[in-house]
């Protein structure tokens, strides 16, 4: 493994056990994909510092038990700044 790859993961790491930010937030932060800080967190950080690891993996584990409710209040809000205040109707796939 690269030098800049253990150096980002473990920023990523302290970053997430710091802020407590969702994945999409820390890849935005560090300029990489969700994927790739998903991969540093559960993949390449346990084989660096575990401890560190075992921190993270709580901070997601949590992320994940709460995830129904961020999309939740997410579409609430996106039909609340909507001009009519109700939904639109979604166009089908007929063939």
């Amino acid at each position: 493994m690269h030098d800049y790859i253990k150096e980002r993961t473990i920023k990523i790491g302290r970053c997430i056990v710091e802020t407590r930010h969702t994945v999409r937030t820390i890849a935005k932060e560090f300029g990489v994909s969700k994927s790739t800080v998903h991969k540093d967190l559960t993949e390449r950080l346990p084989e660096i510092n575990p401890d560190l690891a075992d921190q993270v993996k709580h901070i997601l584990e949590y992320h994940k038990s709460i995830r129904h409710l961020r999309g939740g209040e997410a579409t609430k809000i996106k039909y609340k700044k909507s001009p009519s205040g109700i939904r639109e109707p979604v166009a089908s796939a007929k063939s």
